[in-house]
């Protein structure tokens, strides 16, 4: 049995993969698709501390490097829920394998929700991004899209909008569900243009993003882009687990900034928690505190 098993291979497992081996725990990260998490999906990453600059790629092998260096094990599996031992936890998989804990951190992450238009999942990093905060520097002086009606798409545009040469808003509705004071700000700016009660029907470019096909009042036309922000909400993956913790209306576990959950052994880090802030150095350091209170946990 294992002191800690971590569901979720990306930055906030494996830096609480990391801790836990430092304080001397048994660590098992288990990930179903690719360890290093959403990061990896980034051509440059420019914005984590200690790297000037970094493919998303690399710093996922760094990440992982550095839990498997301390001890950590690792499995690539998809799991498919958690049920209560007396002792602890078992993990179960959908290929049939289980592993036991006395605890478990959960770190599921939160997937960018897609268009759902033909190659997007291709273009993602070769001009499909999610992420102006990450991603805005690389289209300085470049003509780029930014598609959805809340906040976050409007907050993107903004940060956009100050180092492009043009940003398109594009929203499927006639009003925009974020704040006034946000548009106000879009509009006021001579690099901005809005298609509203308009929707992506498809991308240009088979290896890069060119641009994109928009449907309004009925007709369809060309944007040729070098970006394309797509901000549209997110979705944590957390369904299979809700047994364990507390879950806010849109499916994020309610857990605060001690990454601690309604069932004692069993703690929370990362995107899938209900957070403000979601960037790889935010879910690193959940991953950290989650693997500390893991530890004052096993060791009550």
């Amino acid at each position: 049995m294992y002191d800690v098993i971590i569901i979720g291979g990306g930055p906030a497992g494996l830096t609480a993969a990391t801790y836990l081996r430092r304080a001397e725990k048994s660590a098992l990260v288990v990930e179903k698709n690719a360890f290093g998490g959403q990061i990896t999906w980034s051509p440059r990453v420019e914005n984590f501390p200690g790297f000037v600059s970094i493919s998303g790629t690399e710093l996922g092998d760094k990440l992982l490097e550095q839990a498997m260096e301390q001890g950590a094990e690792v499995e690539l599996e998809e799991v498919s829920g958690v049920e209560k031992l007396e002792d602890g936890f078992r993990v179960n998989c959908l290929s049939g394998a289980s592993f036991d804990g006395r605890a478990v951190i959960l770190a599921t992450g939160a997937k960018p929700r897609l268009l759902g238009v033909e190659n997007e999942e291709n273009l993602v990093g070769s001009g499909v991004s999610f992420c102006a905060v990450c991603d805005g520097a690389f289209y300085k002086g470049k003509r780029v899209a930014v598609c959805g009606g809340g906040n976050s798409a409007l907050q993107d545009a903004v940060l956009l909008s100050e180092s492009c040469e043009h940003v398109t808003v594009i929203h499927r509705r006639d009003s925009f569900r974020g704040e006034a004071k946000l548009v106000e700000t879009l509009r006021g700016k001579d690099n901005v243009s809005f298609l509203l009660g308009a929707s992506v029907k498809a991308l240009l470019g088979k290896d890069e993003l060119t641009g994109i096909v928009v449907e309004h009042d009925g007709l369809r036309e060309e944007l040729a882009l070098d970006g394309l922000f797509v901000a549209v909400g997110h979705e944590p993956d957390n369904a299979a687990f809700a047994e364990f913790l507390a879950l806010d209306k849109g499916g994020y576990a309610a857990s605060g900034e001690d990454c601690l959950t309604p069932t004692p052994g069993f703690f929370v880090a990362g995107d899938c928690r209900a957070k403000a802030v979601r960037q790889i150095t935010t879910a690193a350091a959940d991953g950290a505190v989650a693997a500390l209170a893991a530890c004052r946990w096993l060791d009550r």
